[in-house]
């Protein structure tokens, strides 16, 4: 089914007013969950409805919660989510790094007492747009990436996100999970009827799994790199990063070990990281600017291995798809239409999806 930006918007707004959210924290929420979307990034927009939904139920999830500083300087801040969804937190973060980046240079905001907060390079990209580098990782509400030579999952997928500005050419984006495939995607897969590749999971024997529902309710995800001779060790490197940097710096949960710790009850706590960075403070007015058009022109011109498959730069697919999608649509899954019809009507919530045609526009 093919659903307007417009009508996502209203009816994720709906819900979100049911269950209590805070109108301000809404609009961020809503903000962050569309550019998902409509960068094809179906894995972590609308699609995650049905998980905030379920933690809600749980009673794992504050809805009207106080995002606030608990401890800052100068050039960083500790800020507590107060056990809300996370999109909202990041963009106060992500917000704060840029401010005091911009007359200092450089600055560091941690998030702790959060939950899922959607594409991490939304976060990395509101700097680029502002003219700085930016940086966002997070860490996850389960554990789902088997160690190399391991044989139960001990970190989260953990994203890394970064981003740069340019000048002619639109910012360089790069976003992507330290799982050789974020979770998301297995979701995506299971609805879809489809199966995975070979590779991005295991099954419970311990050899590589193509059936997505294995994967989802196993979680052996296999760490960026797959194996330890194609390279595992650093996507597993990689993911420690990510929590170090997301919960242990701030005060959020080791996943893994966070209900044998503090019980079955306890909420995720989940951790973010944010920094911003001011090229202005290392080059002189314009130049790292061009310098990055220098590079993403000279990318885009490498002769292509094989034709009709021009060179990417980080960003370029997400581009290609929000050009696409604000003008024909984003095409979301009917059984997840089904969900959000659903869980709409769950909260007593309008449901503006309800009435159109199922294989048409709206």
């Amino acid at each position: 089914m093919i659903l307007s930006a417009d009508l996502l918007d209203r009816q994720l707004t709906a819900i979100f007013t049911a269950w209590g959210m805070r109108p301000d924290q809404i609009a961020d929420t809503v903000r962050v969950m569309l550019y998902a979307d409509l960068s094809g990034i179906d894995s972590h927009g609308v699609s995650m409805m049905p998980a905030y939904h379920r933690i809600r139920a749980e009673g794992k999830l504050t809805m009207a919660a106080v995002v606030r500083v608990v401890r800052q300087t100068p050039v960083t801040a500790l800020v507590d989510a107060g056990g809300g969804l996370g999109h909202a937190a990041g963009v106060f973060a992500m917000n704060l790094a840029v401010e005091r980046c911009a007359g200092l240079g450089i600055a560091a905001v941690g998030v702790r007492n959060s939950n899922h907060y959607g594409a991490a390079g939304f976060y990395a990209r509101m700097a680029a747009e502002r003219g700085f580098i930016g940086i966002a990782t997070t860490s996850s509400w389960k554990a789902s990436i088997v160690p190399t030579f391991g044989s139960k999952p001990m970190f989260g997928t953990n994203p890394i996100a970064f981003a740069a500005p340019a000048g002619r050419n639109p910012p360089f984006v790069m976003d992507f999970a330290t799982s050789t495939a974020a979770i998301g995607k297995f979701t995506l897969a299971h609805r879809a009827g489809k199966k995975i590749p070979e590779g991005w999971a295991l099954g419970a024997d311990g050899n590589p799994t193509t059936d997505p529902k294995v994967g989802l309710d196993l979680r052996l995800l296999t760490p960026l790199g797959g194996t330890r001779e194609q390279g595992s060790h650093k996507g597993y490197g990689l993911a420690a990063m990510v929590d170090i940097l997301s919960a242990t710096l701030n005060g959020g949960s080791f996943a893994a070990t966070r209900e044998e710790r503090y019980g079955k009850e306890a909420r995720f706590n989940i951790g973010h990281f944010f920094l911003a960075l001011n090229p202005a403070m290392f080059r002189e007015d314009g130049e790292f600017i061009a310098e990055m058009d220098h590079m993403i022109d000279a990318l885009r011109a490498v002769k292509p291995a094989e034709p009709g498959q021009p060179v990417l730069v980080h960003g370029d697919p997400e581009e290609t798809a929000r050009q696409e999608r604000m003008t024909k649509g984003i095409p979301v899954a009917d059984s997840l239409v089904e969900e959000l019809r659903e869980i709409a009507r769950a909260c007593n919530a309008p449901d503006l999806i309800g009435g159109r045609s199922r294989t048409g526009s709206a």
